[in-house]
């Protein structure tokens, strides 16, 4: 029998125990291991997929409802001129209302948030019962996300709808005991009586052709080549001379329309339409916006994070990819052309070169590249302020396209201006000092030609215009410096087009401190910009005083510029100014941006992201000097958290420290670890990448930012 030591015995057992610690020592530390990689693992898949489904923060009805933005739910893909979605009775300018009930049937076109009526509606699709073309068709229920809509009719009829670049498909269903199914299809139907003529041709189950249609406002007429395709067809039945009865197959219980548009013609239309499916197509669009919403991602309230993406998704509708895969256009002249680049169209540069435009320019370069091309080669085939009778798509006014151009170059954006001037200087000979708001609208535009003419070398040119735009100060000291005449406060006095004399007179953007001088002063500057302020002057439902919040910031009080953003971004304001070009009797206290049907002040329109845009720069921070002035003013974001993803794999992040929602002020900034004073940074500074750090607080801190301030100067 073994015998064993008493004392060897214990230290076996202690040393058994310690192994035993130790194995289970090495599992916990193991089994913790994989559980925090684990949980990394875990955190990685939920901000991917976070990254993934932004587009499911995204309201597309928020402004759809009256004269409350302009905007429509139809499905839609960024950049895309194909835009399918309801038409309602009654409805607004995009053909649709929020809460109508009646449907007319679905469109193909619908130009975002202008006004004059609005533009576009063409072709209208819809399904009927027993070949009734009056079919009631009302509404049960909706639902509709970036690039997708559905709705289903009390008669048990259901639509939906996905689009990807120019090529749809519509899905329709019937109810079982209808033995008569079809599609009432109206190549004339545009809004506001816009349509002009088509053609078409009829093959087995397609129909394709052209259709030309007066532009908003009927500034010009535009031409769209179309191809329709249906799905368990019987047959066309000719009603006139520009619609048609589809009729489906006798056991047909739905029908799958697909549709290709092109500005080039029919056959590039024709190869749009591909062997996917609906489903197929809901996927892609889906990618193809999330793609561009996770460019910027934000974290904070979930309100604000739903209401950012439902405007950032407004800023990126328009305008529209028309080149093709073999990169041919339609120039504005009528001709077929061949690009380098990628050719955009459908313009309100009027109204967006203020913001959306620069959203652009800092958020998507590699898309913004194409565009700001795109405006520089208008200059090649005649471009006009508003439409040529050969426009490749719906479009608006091109009016301060200069000033676009140079905002581009200063960006470092690759342009060829030199194969323009001669246009530019066309341009600038076309000029209009005919009124108030027109003498300080041209002068800009001479700003910004004078600083081409500069970087092409041509000095007399640049001097001739230079002094030209510097003429603004007579115009000013004529019609803006006496503000005891009765008429300052009247929309369109003497002659204005969509403002006051109070309103207009801020708008020198290049040049601030000439402003100030001929005002008095810093000290009298800020005075009547806080009388201006006080009395509720400002008209945030039309654009010609829209940079006036910021103007503070090129003052010693930036913070006044802090409070006033957060304030129409998110709480309540009074606006007495309206876009019906009158001073309402009934002055509006509450919120501007809402996530709702009625978001925005009444007659107040987006006019293609231009409003929006306004909004999500704001909302992260930042606002444009000038354009034509590389250079964005800093203001307190409204989330914790912002981060640029830029397509070179540099990142820009602001992150918010002393965070509370309500923080409206900026107590410090650090840029890359460095203190920062000024209340500016560059465009460089921005797409570089690095980490702004903005600290912020309940009350003002009046010592930051007043240091190198950025004040524009033209002389």
């Amino acid at each position: 029998m073994k015998k064993t030591h008493p004392a060897t015995g214990i230290l076996l057992s202690v040393t058994r125990v310690n192994i035993l610690l130790n194995f289970v020592c090495i599992c916990i530390a193991l089994s913790f291991s994989q559980c925090t990689q684990s949980k990394k693992n875990q955190e990685a898949t939920t901000s991917s997929n976070r990254l993934d489904d932004l587009g499911s923060k995204v309201n597309v009805f928020l402004g759809t409802s009256g004269d409350h933005g302009q905007m429509s739910p139809s499905a839609s893909s960024p950049f895309s001129m194909l835009s399918i979605g309801p038409q309602t009775t009654v409805h607004t300018h995009t053909g649709y209302e929020y809460y109508a009930k009646e449907f007319d049937g679905f469109t193909h076109t619908h130009l975002e948030g202008v006004g004059c009526t609005g533009s576009g509606g063409n072709i209208l699709i819809k399904p009927i019962l027993n070949k009734n073309v009056e079919t009631t068709l009302l509404k049960s229920k909706q639902y509709a996300s970036p690039g997708y809509y559905e709705v289903s009719f009390d008669n048990g009829i259901t639509a939906s709808m996905s689009v990807l670049d120019n090529f749809g498909v519509e899905y329709y269903t019937y109810p079982k005991d209808i033995a008569d199914k079809g599609l009432f299809i109206d190549l004339s139907f545009a809004l506001s009586n816009r349509f002009i003529a088509e053609t078409h041709t009829i093959e087995e189950n397609k129909i394709s052709g052209w259709i030309d249609t007066y532009t908003t406002c009927h500034g010009g007429i535009y031409r769209i080549y179309y191809a329709l395709q249906f799905s368990n067809f019987n047959a066309f039945e000719k009603l006139n001379e520009h619609q048609y009865y589809v009729s489906l197959k006798a056991d047909s219980k739905s029908t799958e329309v697909k549709v290709g548009f092109s500005s080039v013609g029919v056959k590039y239309a024709e190869e749009k339409l591909k062997d996917s499916n609906i489903d197929s197509v809901k996927r892609a669009s889906d990618q193809a916006w999330n793609s561009l919403f996770s460019r910027v991602t934000v974290q904070g309230e979930t309100e604000r994070e739903n209401l950012f993406y439902s405007l950032l998704y407004r800023g990126l509708q328009a305008p529209y990819k028309i080149s093709e895969g073999d990169s041919m256009y339609a120039a504005i002249d009528g001709s077929t052309k061949k690009a380098d680049f990628t050719v955009y169209h459908g313009w309100a540069i009027w109204d967006n070169y203020r913001e959306q435009l620069p959203m652009l320019s800092l958020l998507y370069p590699e898309k913004y590249k194409g565009i700001v091309k795109s405006i520089a080669n208008l200059y090649r085939y005649g471009k006009k302020d508003w439409a040529t009778k050969h426009e490749p798509s719906p479009t608006v006014r091109t009016e301060h396209a200069i000033a676009v151009l140079l905002d581009a170059y200063e960006k470092n954006y690759s342009l060829d201006l030199l194969s323009i001037k001669d246009s530019i200087i066309a341009e600038v000979n076309r000029l209009n000092f005919n009124s108030p708001d027109k003498a300080l609208e041209s002068s800009y535009d001479l700003y910004a030609a004078s600083k081409i003419m500069s970087i092409l070398k041509d000095d007399q040119l640049a001097t001739q215009y230079r002094n030209k735009a510097l003429e603004y100060k007579n115009y000013w000291e004529k019609d803006f410096a006496d503000l005891s005449r009765d008429d300052v406060d009247r929309m369109q006095a003497r002659g204005l087009y969509q403002g006051t004399i109070r309103q207009y007179r801020w708008f020198v953007p290049y040049d601030i401190q000439g402003l100030k001088n001929l005002i008095g002063g810093e000290a009298q500057f800020i005075k009547e910009l806080d009388q201006f302020f006080e009395e509720n002057n400002y008209n945030h439902a039309n654009q010609p005083d829209l940079q006036v919040p910021g103007l503070y910031n090129a003052t010693s009080q930036p913070w006044k510029s802090q409070k006033l953003f957060r304030n129409i971004m998110l709480d309540t304001v009074v606006q007495n100014y309206f876009n019906n070009n009158s001073k309402g009797i009934d002055p509006y206290v509450g919120r501007i941006y809402q996530n709702q049907p009625k978001a925005y002040l009444r007659t107040m329109d987006d006019d293609a992201g231009t409003m929006s845009s306004w909004f999500v720069l704001r909302s992260m921070g930042m606002s444009p000097a000038n354009i034509g002035t590389p250079v964005y003013y800093l203001t307190a974001p409204i989330f914790e958290k912002v981060s640029i993803h830029f397509p070179n794999d540099k990142k820009f992040e602001i992150v918010v420290e002393n965070y509370d929602k309500d923080h409206f002020y900026i107590q410090s900034a650090t840029l890359n670890g460095k203190e920062l004073n000024q209340n500016w940074l560059r465009h460089e500074d921005i797409v570089n990448g690095g980490e702004l750090i903005i600290t912020t607080s309940a009350v003002p801190n009046k010592n930051w930012g007043i240091e190198n301030t950025f004040v524009t100067e033209f002389n």
